[in-house]
């Protein structure tokens, strides 16, 4: 048997309004399926503004340049992220800043910020990795004390909570991918959201090319060209409407990977904390030095038995690129320990029973021998 890391499920909706699209002659950054994906997903979300752009990276780039963050700015962000949360600061021209992260949910720890914040910090991008909420409280508490802006990279966590209060509407801004591999694809694309009036406003001005309010096709400032389609739109627009129960399905993978891999010593598997709604984007686990493998020999193993898997995010301080960049040696030592050791088994809401199953005997095969 073959199994994917992660294999979309594209809704019966998705394909009847993206049919409706291309049938409307409306395929392009303009169409009614924009405004309605965007309507339905900032109530989903529970916010005021939702701003739809070509992917989460620009999501996260657009937001930061809506709050004017640039050149000689700092933004502090966890080591242990997917390089686009990185990127983004650095197309700003601001100098990311990096925090370790919690040992159990791969998350910023929120007590190590403080002491990086200098007079050039204008912003912190908590990420909320794989679907598990950061602790939002003492850093919204942080931030306020600081002046400082929050922008939540919430690309992995659609319809994750944090008591009650769903990610991406805690900060000033809120950012989703929308990528093949996510609860909610458009196939490429993201979504800003915003409760803010006016930044809402500057954000769709600067994804659409920045045009003068008052004169079209005329420029006062460098604008971007990250609109989404309204193909896109209306993909995301039939996905959303099936959102719950994408996340029970989620659930469903969790527990019966649970039962099934809870007594094996040596794999530590993922946790949620009292005030997190945890959605599992990928059900991530830590090979221990309890474990008769490494991490790389239980990935070659399922590999040879067809199972796909996938590597924890290097530390980004240490980077190639980073290094070149900045020419810093910084270390967080707990992102770097959980790069070497993490792995994530196959996630995608089209997982079947069967497939579980297969993984599952597939890792107790190989742990036995």
């Amino acid at each position: 048997m073959k199994v994917p890391v992660n294999a979309p499920v594209i809704t019966p909706a998705a394909k009847k309004y993206v049919a409706d699209a291309m049938e409307t002659g409306w395929v392009s950054s303009a169409g009614p399926y924009i405004d309605k994906f965007e309507k339905a997903f900032a109530d989903y979300i529970g916010v005021k503004h939702a701003i739809s752009v070509t992917s989460g990276t620009a999501a996260l780039h657009i937001a930061l340049l809506s709050l004017k963050i640039g050149p000689g700015d700092e933004v502090i962000v966890p080591d242990f992220t997917m390089i686009a949360s990185i990127f983004a600061i650095i197309y700003t021209g601001a100098t990311p800043v990096f925090v370790d992260v919690e040992p159990d949910t791969y998350n910023i720890d929120v007590s190590l910020i403080e002491k990086k914040i200098t007079k050039k910090t204008k912003a912190i991008m908590p990420v909320h990795i794989y679907g598990h909420s950061v602790d939002m409280d003492p850093l919204i508490a942080l931030a306020k004390k600081h002046k400082l802006h929050v922008v939540e990279d919430a690309a992995e966590a659609h319809g994750a909570l944090y008591r009650s209060k769903k990610c991406g509407s805690m900060g000033t801004f809120g950012c989703f991918s929308f990528y093949g591999n996510k609860i909610i694809t458009t196939g490429e694309g993201g979504m800003i959201v915003t409760n803010d009036n006016a930044l809402a406003d500057y954000a769709r001005r600067l994804k659409d090319l920045a045009h003068n309010p008052e004169k079209r096709f005329w420029h006062d400032e460098v604008g971007y060209n990250y609109r989404m389609t309204n193909l896109q739109a209306a993909c995301g627009l039939g996905q959303l409407e099936s959102i719950e129960e994408f996340l029970a399905h989620k659930r469903w993978m969790t527990a019966e990977y649970e039962k099934r891999l809870g007594k094996i010593k040596g794999l530590r598997l993922p946790v949620t904390k009292p005030y997190a709604t945890n959605v599992y984007w990928m059900y991530s686990i830590l090979v221990t030095e309890e474990f008769p493998l490494s991490r790389d020999e239980l990935r070659a193993a399922l590999k040879e038995k067809g199972v796909d898997t996938r590597d924890f995010f290097p530390s980004s301080a240490q980077q190639p690129v980073i290094q070149k960049l900045y020419g810093a040696k910084e270390h967080c030592p707990v992102s770097e320990k959980i790069a070497q050791q993490g792995l994530y088994l196959p996630s995608g809401l089209a997982l079947t029973q069967k497939e579980l199953d297969y993984v599952c005997d597939a890792i107790l095969s190989v742990s036995k021998s």
